[in-house]
């Protein structure tokens, strides 16, 4: 009997000895990169809070302490977490042919997206991309513009009865809802009605999805899908994804039909992109969604089958929700808590409309340049994506220090927009930094709120026109008194960066 615990003793001391040596072995690795200070077997795990607000805090702060070094890590146990910090690094990395493969920190989003155009890696997100591109031509987004308008009308008229000078709003929640509208109606060509209808199971569904994604992110124990279930609320995230998936299916079954029974030969994506007309093929009181996109693309030769036409619809929802409300949301508070910067937005908004309360136009909206300026250092300041990863398909070197193959980079998109050798007082909100003149000589990659590289943003476009619209219907409509300080704003990073405790301002009616 002691020969045999002195047996398993034996083994359980060099087990632990073996992991200790690998352990150490990597952290001694990856510290000649620079970071916070860590300690064996445990990393920095010490170091990190489990408060949503503190950990958001704790991973600013290390961006702006080290974000004057290529890239520094943070080890969680004997798991680094490379942060790339350096515009020069993230070209080589992301310009890269062969590191275009998501980090595995995505893996927990394939239950709600499957492997749309986000996740899918190799061939797959090679053909995807290049199927999907044309969406985004230009003739399919100026159809879009009139959605953006109408559901900003509702938006607006909805603050006018809280609009008197005094009353507090939150506006983030509405903006988010707005977002929400857009989006369905642009993907799917489908209204869910969210800014007058929050309660509904779809909106809830949408939001429930979302929280659990991040609680799971966030929770290691809960990485384990038997462990979600059965310990987490699992039961709750799957009825919402189910409600997610039920809808989208129910939708394109019923746009399938629809499509079908408008037109007698194969219509393909060039085909409508050409038209002049571009409902035309839907009928005149019908615009076109990317559903439509879609099922063009199916019966183009190029076949999609249902299931891929459900995973890049959700992924269109996913990825063009959240985003635009959050890069609005604060540029937003930041415009309104900047007089001098929203008289020029007012000045530049009564040049192009005067009084007229006529909706915005393409054209208008490329007029808009003031505001795009304002838009960009929104997104310096608070990037909708604070970091965004890569896995290395082979082996690597980043700042000097080699990696295997395998291993996780995250590009750090915060830290890189506040070195303060590329933006002098980088806390300053400050939109003339994205003036033509100001511009000159900063490198193309010091500024990347929409991804870089081959795996760029495939909607920035929409987004952009979007946020412009949403926007300069605020400002046409009101001034804006942000009621909130910088440091009152608790940024929360999930699986965006969300401003914890909402957007507060006054507004009062520019026509009194």
């Amino acid at each position: 009997m002691a020969a045999v615990t002195l047996i398993l003793v034996s083994v359980f001391i060099c087990v632990f000895s073996y992991f200790l040596y690998r352990s150490e072995r990597i952290r001694r690795n990856v510290d000649r990169l620079g970071g916070p200070k860590s300690l064996p077997i445990l990393g920095n795990v010490h170091q990190l809070s489990r408060s949503p607000v503190k950990f958001t805090k704790e991973i600013f702060s290390y961006m702006e302490q080290f974000c004057h070094l290529p890239a520094f890590r943070i080890l969680i146990g004997s798991h680094p977490i490379i942060l790339v910090c350096c515009p020069k690094e993230t070209e080589q990395l992301v310009n890269s042919s062969k590191h275009l493969d998501k980090s595995s920190d995505y893996d927990l989003l394939q239950p709600w997206l499957g492997t749309g155009l986000l996740l899918s890696t190799g061939e797959k997100w090679k053909t995807r991309r290049k199927l999907l591109t044309p969406t985004f031509h230009f003739k399919i987004l100026h159809d879009f513009v009139g959605v953006f308008n109408e559901q900003c009308k509702i938006l607006v008229n909805k603050w006018k009865p809280s609009a008197d000078g005094r009353t507090v709003i939150n506006v983030y929640s509405d903006i988010t809802t707005c977002a929400l509208d857009i989006i369905c109606e642009t993907a799917m060509g489908r209204n869910v009605n969210a800014q007058q209808d929050s309660d509904s199971d779809y909106v809830k569904a949408v939001h429930k999805v979302s929280q659990y994604t991040v609680l799971r992110v966030r929770s290691p124990w809960y990485w384990p899908t038997f462990l979600f279930n059965l310990i987490g609320p699992g039961k709750d995230y799957k009825h919402g994804l189910s409600i997610l998936h039920s809808f989208t299916e129910q939708v394109i079954r019923e746009r399938q039909e629809e499509f079908s029974q408008s037109h007698d030969k194969k219509v393909t994506m060039q085909d409508l992109i050409d038209d002049q007309d571009i409902g035309g093929f839907l009928g005149k009181k019908q615009r076109l969604a990317f559903l439509d996109m879609l099922l063009c693309t199916s019966s183009d030769g190029r076949k999609l089958s249902f299931s891929d036409i459900r995973e890049e619809v959700d992924t269109f929802m996913f990825e063009g929700h959240d985003t635009t409300a959050m890069a609005s949301s604060w540029a937003t508070h930041l415009i309104g808590a900047d007089p001098d910067c929203q008289r020029k937005v007012h000045e530049e908004l009564d040049a192009i409309f005067g009084d007229s309360t006529r909706d915005a136009t393409m054209d208008d909206l490329k007029e808009m340049k003031y505001l795009e300026c304002c838009i960009k250092e929104a997104l310096r300041i608070y990037p909708s994506v604070p970091v965004f990863g890569r896995s290395l398909t082979e082996d690597a070197t980043i700042a000097g220090v080699d990696f295997p193959k395998g291993t996780s980079v995250l590009i750090a998109v915060g830290g890189i927009h506040l070195r303060e050798d590329i933006y002098p007082e980088p806390e300053k909100f400050d939109p003339d930094r994205f003036l033509p003149e100001n511009c000159v000589g900063r490198h193309p990659y010091a500024f990347i709120p929409f991804s870089a590289g081959g795996r760029n943003c495939i909607g920035q476009k929409f987004a952009l026109l979007e946020e412009k619209t949403i926007l300069s219907s605020i400002f046409r409509a009101f001034t804006v008194k942000s009621m909130q300080e910088r440091e009152d704003m608790c940024p929360l990073a999930e699986l965006i960066l969300r401003p914890g405790d909402g957007v507060k301002c006054i507004l009062t009616p520019r026509n009194q």
